[in-house]
């Protein structure tokens, strides 16, 4: 099963041709097949890699925890210490050993990652995916702000914040990656905890090394509003002033952009990764997916770990598709009906799957997130008898209600087989 377009299901059954990593035919007839190495069980169903476009890879430790606080609180308390602790690359190493394969068990063949300051964690974590086989944009984080950063967290200046991108840049590249299984990413955190020497700088090094950025976006009213009070601009046209939103930008968040911001991005390479459980949290504000695609902007989904207190991305399916619902309908009774919310904001399942495959895929330029000739074979193999439980009743039920069960049903304990460049990098019988 899989979604071509945010409005079409494609859930027939085909037979696959891989060829060193890549789809290379696809028949829509299998009694046409002389052979099959791999068949599915009819109780499974193939579907694309799950994307996920901004992972904190050392909030690992911190999943699911301490939520209490708002953004600025909950980063200077909670995550900047701990990410410090990445300075030592033993516990780097073993933080990447635990998170890598329960990613790759749940389903996420493509993950984003922002990493520490620390160029030594940042390699290990390019290291772990390679040896794992798991797809990763990563990004060493640039953070120097005196006032956004911790003293005892950030880069010194901003000559050092480039001096250290640039010699993570060079390590990536230099690693054994036969399946070139990771993309080195200029990583500035945001605009707070950057000085605009920084800023314009990763602008510079974005231009001339081709290389995509990762950074916040219009998070939350304080981070919104910290860019709006600096520059008297918001975060879209500050980040692009900078020379940062050139070479494939993938913005976490989101949910405070305006028309013009939209507008503007829309003309732009990369896209958003909409992480709608951290919203719940952390965003103050529902990120208006329907008004962003209808605007021509690329979105994807993302588990924003830690923010977000779930690893899955089948769990921001379901969602993006309930939060998309609130925003549409409101959420405050006190007001009039016709008030509580805002006309056409809901999104479908169809479209909540897409963005997690083909959305992502988009945001990231890169040939994911269908199973079609000419791209990567990365695919989920989930077995629908406990995720759907009157499958064994309605075994002809239709292809739509299906898979909508699917997509609002299935769990990481549904996934079966995992596939990265058409190798199997997770067997559900083998961690059982």
């Amino acid at each position: 099963m899989q979604t071509p377009t945010q409005d079409r299901l494609d859930a027939r059954r085909v037979v696959l041709t891989v060829d060193s990593g890549e789809i290379t035919a696809v028949d829509h007839d299998p009694a046409n097949a002389a052979s099959v190495d791999h068949e599915l069980p009819s109780s499974h169903v193939l579907i694309p890699g799950l994307i996920d476009l901004h992972i904190h890879a050392p909030q690992w430790p911190q999943l699911g925890t301490g939520y209490d606080l708002p953004l600025e609180q909950w980063l200077f308390e909670y995550t900047f210490p701990l990410e410090a602790s990445f300075a030592d690359v033993d516990h780097a190493r073993a933080v990447w050993a635990s998170m890598v394969p329960s990613l790759l068990a749940h389903g996420t063949t493509t993950a984003v990652y922002y990493s520490s300051i620390h160029v030594e964690a940042t390699t290990a974590l390019a290291e772990a995916c390679i040896d794992h086989g798991q797809r990763a944009w990563i990004g060493r984080v640039a953070m120097d702000h005196p006032e956004g950063t911790p003293p005892t967290y950030r880069d010194p200046d901003s000559a050092t914040a480039i001096a250290r991108t640039r010699e993570s840049i060079r390590q990536l590249q230099a690693l054994d990656d036969p399946h070139s299984l990771v993309t080195p990413t200029i990583t500035p955190r945001f605009i707070p905890a950057c000085t605009d020497e920084t800023l314009a700088a990763m602008g510079a090094l974005a231009a001339e090394t081709g290389l995509p950025v990762q950074t916040h976006c219009s998070e939350d009213d304080w981070e919104h509003g910290h860019v709006l009070d600096r520059y008297g601009e918001t975060d879209t046209t500050a980040l692009r002033r900078f020379g940062l939103l050139d070479t494939g930008a993938i913005l976490a968040h989101c949910g405070h952009l305006t028309n013009d911001d939209l507008a503007v991005l829309a003309t732009l390479p990369g896209g958003i990764a909409h992480c709608p459980l951290s919203n719940v949290y952390f965003g103050n504000a529902v990120f208006p997916a329907a008004q962003a695609l209808a605007a021509g902007v690329r979105v994807g989904l993302g588990t924003d770990i830690a923010g977000g207190p779930s690893p899955s991305l089948l769990a921001q399916i379901p969602a993006s598709v309930n939060s998309a619902r609130m925003l549409e309908e409101g959420v405050d009774p006190a007001r009039p009906s016709g008030e509580r919310g805002r006309a056409d904001a809901r999104i479908d399942t169809l479209t909540a799957f897409w963005m997690a495959t083909a959305g992502g895929a988009s945001v990231l330029d890169a040939p994911l997130g269908l199973l079609e000739p000419g791209r990567r074979f990365d695919a989920v193999a989930i077995d629908l008898r406990d995720a759907a439980p009157t499958f064994d009743h309605l075994p002809a039920e239709p292809d739509l209600v299906r898979f909508e069960r699917l997509a609002r049903l299935a769990t990481h304990a549904d996934i079966r087989t995992v596939w990265v460049d058409g190798r199997r990098v997770y067997d559900h019988g083998e961690h059982s």
